[in-house]
């Protein structure tokens, strides 16, 4: 059995050298950032908040994402469309944010904004409710509606456990890599594209943020999956990951079901990188985490900006196998929709 380091109580982040004071894992983001602390130059910091909200039922699904990656400010929304297995994006950049974005050092604090002529993004919290406005005037869909606009509202149980790690990188410990991935977030609220509306349920329909904050070395690939919704009328999700900082300290990988986490130790993709539409398969050393992965969208993006270049296969689709709780009661998953990502990274 793999020993993974448990963090219960508020720490530092960095000490006075910029390095990690106590790597590991936590349910709550106990791990207290400051930006000033970090002894690196301004081009090796990455911020990003991240939001995926997928409504299984109406075959649908909508992300958003502002980032700083020091070199240049991010953001980008991406409609997505099961029954017809399409995406379409639009992303803006600016050029050398260097922190100038105003991301915050806590996810309780939620708020950051993007606005350019391609699109307006706007992150707020209020108390349990997390709040994305967007408005994209250029966007135009599969069946040429023009134009994409709305709010959705995500409910933040505050109870509810999450995935929080911070590691560092073997090579450079003053690199870290410090996230909160906040699973089965219940969705309500309204998107139109053109004249059509899509109404998020919050019975329904659930949310998944990545907020990240972190010193980065250049190249990194890493492997992420999620998913949220109900199973047998309960919230369950996943986060699972892997490939890149030191890892021994603690996995990422973690099962939500009723608010409550779950700890697995170590989760390997299995994936044909010539074929990310072909089936994929997940398992783990623990026995805990089993799965068949029917692929829908391949979510594909290629970047290559200044000093930046990213080859993203972020992949939508079904998830069909079993997952066994603390207790070793084993939940049995069948057509359960979430994404899996293999990305690599310059920046």
């Amino acid at each position: 059995m793999r020993i993974q380091q448990r963090i219960t109580e508020p720490c530092e982040l960095l000490d006075d050298n910029g390095l990690l004071t106590t790597p590991g894992y936590a349910t709550q983001a106990f791990w207290r950032y400051d930006r000033n602390k970090i002894k690196a130059g301004w081009h090796r910091i990455k911020e990003w908040d991240y939001y995926a909200i997928l409504a299984p039922e109406g075959g649908f699904g909508i992300t958003f994402t502002v980032a700083d990656l020091g070199y240049i400010g991010m953001a980008a929304v991406c409609w997505l469309d099961f029954k017809e297995k399409s995406c379409r994006q639009v992303d803006t950049m600016s050029i050398l944010p260097k922190g100038k974005l105003g991301f915050p050092s806590t996810p309780d604090l939620g708020g950051v904004s993007f606005k350019d002529k391609k699109l307006s993004l706007k992150y707020s919290k209020s108390g349990p409710e997390r709040v994305i406005q967007v408005d994209v005037p250029g966007y135009t869909g599969l069946q040429g509606e023009r134009g994409l606009k709305g709010e959705l509202v995500l409910f933040q149980d505050p109870v509810m456990d999450s995935m929080v790690i911070a590691t560092s990188w073997a090579e450079n410990r003053r690199a870290f890599y410090y996230n909160q991935k906040t699973n089965c977030m219940p969705a309500r609220g309204l998107i139109t594209l053109g004249n059509k509306r899509y109404e998020f349920d919050p019975k329904s329909c659930f949310g998944v943020l990545d907020w990240g904050r972190g010193y980065w070395t250049y190249k990194n690939r890493w492997y992420w999956g999620s998913a949220s919704s109900l199973l047998d009328g309960h919230p369950f999700g996943w986060n699972i990951g892997y490939g890149f900082s030191d890892r021994t300290p603690a996995t990422e990988n973690m099962l939500f079901y009723k608010n409550k986490a779950h700890k697995l130790e170590d989760v390997t993709f299995h994936l044909n990188t010539d074929d990310y539409l072909a089936p994929w398969q997940f398992t783990s050393s623990d026995g805990r985490f089993e799965m068949d992965f029917r692929p829908l969208i391949d979510r594909r993006s290629e970047t290559a900006v200044l000093f930046i270049k990213s080859i993203q296969h972020q992949v939508f689709g079904t998830f069909t196998g079993k997952a066994v709780l603390d207790d070793g009661t084993t939940l049995q998953i069948k057509n359960f929709l979430g994404f899996a990502e293999d990305v690599l990274n310059w920046w």
